[in-house]
């Protein structure tokens, strides 16, 4: 049976009686009110629970179609339904492009108005769900979501928080896992773009003859098995945030097409003959020193001084070890929720091994760290010295092994990428993904260790 709340109004006390009658009798909650006035005043007190209003066109101290963009203002994610006694083609086609849910004859049958008063509420519960859904992503990647309060994060969200509120284009650099993405996140949702979308495309995920069509999108023919148009990224994220990961994967070709969307706000599809227009504000990501390559002449100079309008620093974990244990804590309660159980105690020797790692791998392999511990863990067991991964049980032992020594933490490292290699099926893309580090690292430590 439905449920929800149904505003009325109507100065005709028997019909508005009659109505209220049939929907509470499908399960709705139903508030009356006899004029305009009275009407707004209970909209503007039961906002929130108000999915759909019931409104005569013709109140003794207003028009309904008057009165819709008020409503609207009033209750931006409930219906709106307009009911009149004497309904002309024009005034419904009025009410429906003011934003009207439908728009009825008094008299029609009861089973009618209930259909129709039930499809709106279905209508505004959906976007009071989504409306929930968006609040949370935004709390997720809040700047104020961000763990930990080291200096230098401090001072990276302070930048971060400043540019935002403009549509200045952001370059985040900083080791891989260090939590850049993240950063990106909070600065579309802390920007007038917030309700847009958020675009975000790993330049690293793609073969270098594929990204440029990834990012713009192609037209039917343009090429062997293209079969229809393909909306490129770029235009995908038109109204907000294109994030682009690891930009310096960018191929030649791609930079200066890059270049030139960002300095005209448009495109020309592979295979199309004219231009795609665009509104799109972009942040990127690197993990290399983009100013060195363009100096070297390994990345266009031009697009990188376009890049760089405002470039953030984000922090490798090493450099924000204080805040190792609000992280170690925040996942713990993160992976009780997804595994559903209690949270992982951690010993105190555990908690001062995790804080007085290195972490190369940064927040990212922090994070793997954890989930692995949560899972393996048994139930009323705290997280000791020896539960932790090898690497971090080297890092601590007060006697280091020397560089030759099967214990070091070379061997430990091959030993590690082995493992996650054997668990990965020799998926090297997987493994990169598990070990926080790009493919071409991956790839020349395989090199080095023989593997």
């Amino acid at each position: 049976m439905p449920t929800g709340t149904i505003l009325l109004i109507d100065d005709e006390a028997v019909l508005r009686q009659a109505i209220a009658r049939t929907l509470e009798l499908e399960g709705y909650t139903v508030r009356q009110a006899p004029d305009a006035k009275r009407g707004l005043e209970e909209l503007r007190a039961h906002t929130e629970e108000v999915l759909v209003v019931l409104s005569d066109v013709k109140l003794p101290d207003g028009r309904g179609l008057d009165l819709l963009p008020r409503y609207r203002a009033l209750a931006p994610l409930a219906e709106v339904v307009l009911m009149t006694a004497y309904g002309t083609i024009a005034d419904g086609v009025r009410a429906m492009k003011e934003g009207a849910f439908d728009y009825l004859t008094k008299g029609d049958a009861d089973d009618q108005l209930v259909v129709v008063v039930d499809r709106a509420a279905d209508k505004a519960r959906l976007q009071h769900r989504v409306a929930t859904l968006e609040k949370k992503v935004g709390t997720q990647y809040s700047f104020d979501s961000m763990i930990g309060h080291a200096p230098a994060l401090e001072q990276a969200k302070t930048v971060a928080q400043q540019v935002a509120l403009t549509d200045a284009t952001v370059l985040l650099e900083g080791p891989t896992g260090a939590g850049k993405e993240l950063f990106a996140q909070a600065i579309h949702q802390g920007s007038p773009r917030r309700g847009k979308p958020f675009v975000a495309v790993n330049c690293s995920a793609f073969p270098k003859d594929l990204l440029e069509s990834e990012l713009f999108g192609y037209k039917k023919g343009a090429f062997t098995g293209a079969l229809t148009d393909k909306k490129g990224q770029m235009e995908e994220a038109s109204g907000g945030t294109l994030f682009l990961d690891e930009i310096g994967e960018l191929e030649a070709g791609a930079q200066a097409k890059l270049l030139r969307a960002l300095e005209t706000q448009e495109f020309t599809k592979l295979g199309d003959s004219k231009p795609t227009r665009v509104n799109v504000r972009l942040v990127a990501a690197t993990n290399r020193n983009l100013r060195q390559e363009a100096a070297d002449d390994h990345f266009r100079p031009d697009l990188y001084y376009r890049l760089s309008v405002v470039t953030i620093q984000v922090p490798a974990l090493s450099a924000r070890r204080a805040d190792v244990p609000a992280l170690v804590s925040h996942f713990a309660r993160q992976f009780a929720v997804k595994l559903r159980r209690q949270p992982l105690e951690i010993s105190p020797e555990a908690m001062q091994a995790l804080a007085a790692y290195p972490w190369p791998g940064n927040v990212r392999e922090l994070k793997n760290v954890l989930e692995r511990a949560s899972i393996l863990t048994p139930p009323n067991h705290a997280l000791a010295v020896d539960d932790l991964p090898l690497e971090i049980q080297l890092a601590t032992t007060t006697n280091a092994p020397t560089p030759d020594d099967p214990r070091s933490l070379r061997n430990a490292e091959k030993q590690h990428i082995q493992r996650v290699m054997a668990e990965a099926g020799g998926n090297k893309a997987e493994a990169a993904r598990v070990l926080g580090i790009a493919h071409t690292t991956l790839y020349r430590k395989l090199q080095e260790y023989g593997l």
